[in-house]
This record gives C-alpha cells, sequence and structure tokens, in this order.
C-alpha cells in the first residue's frame, strides 16, 4: 500500500488549556517556552512533563523540579496559569535537567478527549480541487488512537480479522442519539459531526448489563416515546451490521480500549422523515427503551 500524495497533510495544530481571565492570560503571554512529554531511556515508559531549553537541545524535567506538579501534559494543562508558571521557575532555575539523547519525546498530549480537525481551510487546496471556499468551518474528527509521537513510525493499515469479537463486549445499554438535523443534512459540508455532538446530545444509561445477562442482544424489542407517544418500535434483530461485525469492523481502524461505546443504530419513525416532520421542542420529555437492558428519560430544556 502506498500513500497518494492528496492523503498527506501539513496541519497547524493548538492544544487548549483551561481558561483564564483576560489579564492573567495578558501576563502569561511572553511565557515562550516549549513544554513536552518525554519518558527517559530504561525508565520503564513513565511518562513526564518537561520545557525543552530550546529546539533540540536539553529537557528539565518539571516534576523533579516540583513533586507537586503532574506527570502528563493534560494535568498541567488543567492547572492553568499555575502549572506553566511553575514551568518558568523549572526552565529558569537550569535545575533538573535531562540531556537529550537520554530522552525519548512522547505526543505532546497522549488520550486527548477530542481531536478536531478543520477540512477545506487552505484557499489554494479549495483550488486545486475545484472545490467553493467554505462559508463556514468545516469539521470532522480523528480517534485519539491515531495519535502518536513526533518520530514514531506511521503504520500501514492491515486486513486482519477480530476473532471471537463479542468477547471483547463487557455488556449493553440504552443511548439516545440525538441529533441537530439542520446541521446534519443542511450546514457543514453535510458532514454528520457535528449535528450529533452538541453537548447533552448523547444519554446513556441506567446500567450497563454485562453480556452473560443478555441472552440474545439480536432479539430485543427496542423503542422510543415522546411525551409517552411510541414514536420509535422496532426489534435488534433488524441491525443490518450485528455486534461482531462491527467491533470487528472498527478494529480494523482503531485500537478499542475498556469503556468505548458503541450506538449500533436507530429504528425507524425518526421525526425529520415524517410527512410533516417532527422536531423535538423544549418541554418534551423523551423516554428510550430497550427489553431487558432498562430505559432513559430525558427531558428537552
Amino acid at each position: 500500500m502506498r500513500f497518494a500524495s492528496h492523503t498527506l497533510s501539513i496541519l497547524k495544530t493548538f492544544i487548549c488549556q483551561r481558561p483564564a481571565a483576560a489579564a492573567q492570560r495578558r501576563g502569561l503571554s511572553g511565557a515562550a517556552m516549549r513544554l513536552v512529554q518525554f519518558c527517559r531511556h530504561g525508565d520503564g515508559g513513565d511518562i513526564r512533563v518537561g520545557v525543552e531549553e530550546g529546539e533540540g537541545l536539553s529537557v528539565v524535567d518539571l516534576k523533579a523540579f516540583d513533586p507537586s506538579m503532574p506527570s502528563t501534559m493534560r494535568e498541567l494543562l488543567e492547572l492553568g496559569d499555575k502549572g506553566l508558571e511553575c514551568a518558568q521557575r523549572a526552565l529558569a532555575s537550569g535545575q533538573c535537567v535531562v540531556n537529550r539523547e537520554h530522552v525519548q519525546l512522547l505526543s505532546p498530549v497522549l488520550g486527548p478527549e477530542k481531536v478536531v480537525c478543520v477540512g477545506m481551510n487552505y484557499r489554494d487546496h479549495c483550488t486545486e480541487q475545484n472545490a467553493p471556499i467554505p462559508k463556514e468551518p468545516i469539521i470532522f474528527s480523528k480517534f485519539p488512537s491515531a495519535i502518536t509521537g513526533p518520530y514514531d513510525d506511521i503504520i500501514l493499515p492491515s486486513e486482519s480479522q477480530v476473532e471471537d469479537a463479542l468477547s471483547y463486549v463487557a455488556g449493553f445499554t440504552v443511548a439516545n442519539d440525538v441529533s441537530a438535523r439542520d446541521w446534519q443534512m443542511k450546514r457543514n459540508g453535510k458532514q454528520w459531526l457535528l449535528g450529533k455532538t452538541f453537548d447533552s446530545f448523547c444519554p446513556l444509561g441506567p446500567a450497563l448489563v454485562t453480556s452473560d445477562a443478555v441472552k440474545d442482544p439480536h432479539n430485543l424489542g427496542i423503542r422510543c416515546l415522546v411525551n409517552g407517544d411510541v414514536v420509535q418500535s422496532s426489534r435488534t434483530d433488524q441491525m443490518i451490521f450485528k455486534t461482531a461485525e462491527l467491533v470487528s469492523w472498527v478494529s480494523k481502524f482503531v485500537t478499542l480500549t475498556p469503556g468505548d461505546v458503541f450506538l449500533t443504530g436507530t429504528p425507524p419513525g425518526v421525526g425529520v422523515f415524517r410527512k410533516p416532520p417532527v422536531f423535538l421542542k423544549k418541554g418534551d420529555v423523551v423516554e428510550c427503551q430497550i427489553d431487558q437492558l432498562g430505559s432513559i428519560i430525558n427531558r428537552v430544556i
């Protein structure tokens, strides 16, 4: 397998930190530092946060300088100004320096909650494919497992199969795949991401019912009620791709880890396809039910 030229992208990225007051941000605007995550060779892979003394130079070990500091970049950024101020002091001290030859640099952030990407954001890139200039940012995502280190290898995908995929499934629960259909179908290049991922758009529960407790997950009644009226009703035997096939398929692209959640589809009766269409409004109460798994009830506010 070879990479076609159009699959290679050079992206300027930024990493968010905890919001701070405007005055505080201005106070740290001169905090020119190169923050890194690293591990020492032969140190068992323990992750550390450090500050480079300069590009390609030695690294100041932040936790060695101040044991109260965290060991990961995410935790450091969560501290806001306190963490950055400590990093400044560590860099200025000249102490706790680790020679570069003893360091392996990792990705600056491991396991971020979100990886947000912007498509079609260079005018010349739009021009080369005769595409219109977007009127609003086109957003897509990558899974956090796609992140690797700055000097690590890029692995060509294999076609290996996951055997006995159901053995990797801890259990089943109920989810409500809430969708903003205007965003999903009419805006943002008609990509699904933004219309599906507004805060609170994935109620989940009420419990994780272990696989051993569900005799046949593909023979369960599934329903959605709005204000007590049934609007969707089917059975899970209508799923086109069953659980094992979904796990096997996705595993070709990303590494699945404990706690990963699959939403496996919705039965007929969704409001946007009704005639006339029906949409949720403030005050509505939505209940999603699956036999043996339970129900979740959520009010629209």
